[in-house]
């Protein structure tokens, strides 16, 4: 279970390393002694008092004040962990060779490229970006039809060519808005798209790094360049366990290295296979994808290590009272002890949320306001 905090009546604040999923874990095995130990003070004062085995039951009065006390109060609870983060440009993708020929020009690495612009040359022709899903894999030519050939006749019309209807089929019409584009960017005109002369991605592309060297010759399957999108993600590593936490479209906050907090949103988890080191063996874990609300907030930094605040669950408007002020009653549950006047009784309560030391409880006989027993 991740560690949880407290939110009062406010929204919270807010790929790791091997050694900082470590650090987590700690935390974690941390948090689990605290709980352990909490549950052993409870039960060792209630077994004192002769709660347990028959004694005193729940909304019965006893004599002895306890050492210290809390209050019942209203509260926002917000089920939530920390888990630190890589800020960069996310996954990269690799651009391909799919024709023979000589690398006669290269982007500089970092470079924006945009539709309908040259991601890298062959031959002194121009290998074509252009945007999509699908992915490029066959000659698209007259009387072909597909969801490619949409893909391509969307790209030709919003770079200003018409005379064709933008469908899943590849006529004649499509056939001269292909020979016009072919035209202007100095390609023979045969109205055929080749393989290998588009590159289908998202959206516009930042060269991340350069695989080939202008000059090189290049082969089918060969490795030209990687690419990635133009926007600052951030990518968390998460245990499989917390899964929950992590949901895809979920709302979380990030906080950057100079302090400042912008949301963000969970945009793609995936499963993936850490490698180990030394003689550590391989590990599961989750690989979250997050967008930011605001790129302006990222601005200037590439890359840099966050903290990512995620949000499981969130119980508006609850009465709370400290965990340890909980205490296991002898017919089974939980009751919390409740003073007044100098006098104590116990109430049976249902427990919620457990958040930042703090817990939901719920039942009749409690109040906000209430002042409850604690331990010293």
């Amino acid at each position: 279970m991740g560690a949880a905090t407290l939110d009062d009546n406010a929204e919270p604040d807010g790929g790791s390393a091997r050694s900082r999923r470590r650090r987590g874990r700690g935390k974690k095995v941390a948090g689990l002694l605290v709980a352990v130990a909490v549950v052993g003070v409870a039960a060792a004062v209630v077994n004192s008092m002769g709660l347990l085995g028959g004694g005193t039951s729940a909304d019965t009065a006893v004599s002895a004040l306890p050492p210290a006390t809390a209050q019942v109060t209203r509260q926002t609870l917000n089920d939530t962990r920390d888990s630190d983060g890589e800020l960069g440009y996310g996954t990269a993708s690799t651009a391909n060779s799919r024709k023979p020929g000589t690398i006669t020009w290269l982007p500089d690495s970092g470079a924006t490229v945009s539709r309908g612009k040259p991601l890298y040359k062959v031959d002194n022709d121009p290998v074509v970006l252009m945007y999509g899903t699908t992915p490029a894999y066959r000659d698209l030519k007259d009387g072909v039809e597909g969801r490619d050939v949409e893909i391509l006749e969307r790209n030709l019309s919003k770079l200003g060519y018409d005379g064709f209807t933008v469908d899943d089929e590849y006529t004649y019409a499509t056939a001269a808005a292909v020979m016009e584009w072919q035209e202007d960017r100095g390609l023979a005109e045969t109205g055929v798209v080749e393989l290998g002369r588009v590159v289908f991605a998202d959206g516009r592309v930042r060269v991340d790094s350069l695989e080939a060297e202008v000059g090189q010759p290049t082969a089918p399957g060969q490795k030209v360049l990687t690419h990635t999108g133009t926007n600052k993600v951030v990518t968390v590593q998460l245990d499989p366990g917390d899964q929950r936490m992590a949901k895809k479209g979920a709302k979380v906050s990030v906080t950057l290295p100079d302090g400042e907090d912008v949301g963000g949103k969970v945009t793609d988890v995936a499963t993936v296979i850490v490698p180990g080191e030394g003689n550590e063996g391989a590990e599961t874990m989750l690989e979250v994808q997050v967008s930011l609300n605001s790129q302006k907030a990222a601005k200037g930094l590439d890359q840099a290590a966050v903290e990512v605040t995620f949000t499981a669950d969130r119980r508006k408007d609850v009465l709370t009272v400290p965990i340890a002020a909980l205490v296991a009653l002898s017919e089974g549950g939980f009751g919390v002890e409740v003073v007044e006047n100098a006098k104590t009784r116990y109430v049976g309560v249902e427990t919620g949320l457990f958040s930042g030391g703090r817990v939901e409880i719920s039942g009749d006989g409690v109040s906000e306001g209430m002042t409850v027993g604690m331990p010293k």
